[in-house]
């Protein structure tokens, strides 16, 4: 496969190498949207609906923790092998977890998932970043808008339908064949060159960062809600995870082949993006994740149904990111979609903070839609500005911090929102059941179908304590959300790159373009490459 002086490849080219990491891709979207309408049954089949948050926060801890590695080593090493290698443990993951017998077991099978997912994601973006030029990554973002969508929208209906019928087993069990054959195209669509250097693995800062972000996530979803957050052992690993961090610093300071290099925090484009990406992350994945259990427990929708009606966010999703990318390819422009994006996140968190047991569901599903649309506006558009601004030899490193970032915030609001609707709902419980009537006691809330056997009047009581727990929870959301969009609006518009030589009328002073040759930043102007890199 042949590229240009610049690396990048032709459309035709580029559309074969994208049928591979769309495969991929839909691999790792699938299980993101399938797994949270399931959550319910299969913490309720399990035992311990209590740990529902822990289910998602284990594959988004091992996820986060290994996608900087991802991304480091793929720079290495090259992308094709390792994002096959990301698929195989994929899938071992998923057959583990399908196999479980208890929740416990199901928690550690769905960490090794996350290994794999979080190689999946950061992998495909950063060849992306190696074959496409910043400019024309937004005409491709609508082949991603549609992978993400087609796995949003089957992911929750076949989440739901496994969950009623087969088993919800039946959603690990189809990642095999999903998986062997993402591994059949990727061996004949990605075919890219890839030039070896000599190189060092930075092991020491490897074993900083994932031993920092597992301590401080442990602290979030499980010390600090089940053993007080003020316990010894749970500041313990708080403290502990804060100077794991410090100490990663340190080390990639000093390292040769640094995991994340520090020298990108300079670049107040790649800074500031990140912060922007983890505020919105604890959002996205928190109300994602806890979206089933308004509408299975609040609204008693079926797992089936309660898939279905999340429709909504997903064609809100696909729209604006559809529009989003093709409005970045005619114009250059971007930075008010950042801002917007959290703007209308904000309208729809507090539209689902106003959501009861009697509210209409087209209310919930405007709310989603509103909330899906504000996602469609940010996310690809942070992947492309970071892109855009470091350098093409930090392609991999630069993407796979956007996906850590997102990740992180992602463990914390899925890990946050888990403890608040745990304590809350405990609080209300106590406020709204009779005496003598607890939640530990004569009330399992640890299953959904056991909440649907409660006799009426108990269950309305019920439903309303659920009601205004998520509430809550939901209106925690708002400030973070609010200072992501306040943060966006700091964040520079530099030039998108093209191709070296290319001309294009529609972009201003199109002269002064990057030429986005190997050595430079992607997205810096001729002759001022070092300011576009320091984000100045």
């Amino acid at each position: 496969m042949t590229a240009d002086q610049d690396g990048y490849l032709s459309h035709r080219q580029i559309l074969v190498v994208m049928a591979g990491l769309m495969v991929g891709m839909f691999l790792a979207a699938l299980d993101q949207s399938i797994v949270g309408t399931a959550l319910p049954k299969i913490t309720s089949d399990l035992g311990g609906f209590s740990k529902l948050s822990w289910v998602v926060t284990a594959y988004l801890l091992a996820a986060t923790a290994s996608t900087p590695l991802w991304g480091k080593i793929s720079d290495l090493y090259g992308r094709k092998l390792l994002f096959q290698i990301a698929i195989c443990v994929f899938v071992a993951g998923s057959m583990a977890s399908g196999l479980s017998q208890d929740i416990d077991q199901l928690i550690v099978s769905r960490a090794v998932q996350g290994l794999g997912g979080g190689g999946l994601m950061a992998l495909a973006l950063a060849t992306v970043g190696d074959v496409i030029p910043p400019r024309e990554r937004g005409r491709y973002q609508g082949y991603f808008a549609l992978t993400f969508g087609t796995a949003s929208v089957l992911g929750p209906i076949l989440g739901g339908f496994f969950a009623d019928g087969p088993g919800w087993q039946w959603i690990f069990f189809i990642n095999a064949p999903l998986g062997l054959a993402a591994l059949v195209i990727t061996s004949s669509a990605l075919k890219m060159q890839h030039v070896r250097r000599d190189h060092t693995i930075d092991y020491l800062g490897a074993t900083a960062i994932v031993a920092s972000v597992s301590s401080i996530l442990l602290y979030t979803a499980w010390a600090g809600p089940e053993l007080g957050w003020d316990h010894p052992t749970g500041l313990t690993l708080l403290v502990g995870g804060l100077v794991l961090a410090v100490a990663f610093v340190l080390v990639e300071l000093r390292a040769v082949e640094p995991i994340i290099p520090m020298r990108l925090f300079r670049n107040s484009v790649f800074s500031i993006a990140n912060a922007f990406g983890f505020l919105v992350g604890i959002a996205m994945f928190g109300s994602m994740i806890f979206l089933p259990v308004y509408l299975q427990v609040v609204s008693g929708m079926s797992p089936t149904r309660s898939g279905l009606a999340m429709v909504p966010m997903i064609l809100g999703l696909f729209t604006t990111s559809l529009s989003a990318g093709q409005i970045m390819s005619r114009t250059g422009r971007y930075k008010w979609f950042p801002p917007c994006g959290a703007a209308f996140i904000v309208v729809a968190l507090i539209m689902l903070s106003r959501l009861g047991v009697e509210s209409p569901y087209w209310f919930a599903a405007l709310a989603m839609y509103v909330f899906g649309a504000g996602l469609g506006l940010c996310l690809q558009v942070v992947v492309v500005v970071v892109q855009n601004a470091v350098d093409r030899s930090d392609i991999g490193v630069a993407t796979s911090s956007v996906a850590f970032f997102r990740q992180m915030g992602g463990a914390f609001g899925t890990a946050l929102f888990g403890a608040i609707l745990t304590s809350r709902l405990s609080t209300h419980l106590a406020e709204l059941l009779p005496r003598g009537s607890s939640a530990s006691g004569s009330v399992n809330t640890d299953s959904t179908d056991a909440i649907r056997e409660l006799p009426p009047t108990l269950r309305g009581l019920v439903q309303e304590a659920f009601s205004r727990s998520l509430d809550e929870m939901f209106l925690t959301a708002v400030p973070l959300v609010l200072l992501a969009g306040v943060l966006a609006l700091f964040i520079k518009e530099l030039p998108l790159g093209t191709r070296q030589g290319s001309e294009d009328p529609e972009l201003p002073s199109s002269s002064m373009l990057a030429t986005s040759s190997p050595g430079t930043p992607a997205g810096s102007i001729a002759g001022s490459s070092s300011a576009a890199s320091s984000g100045s």
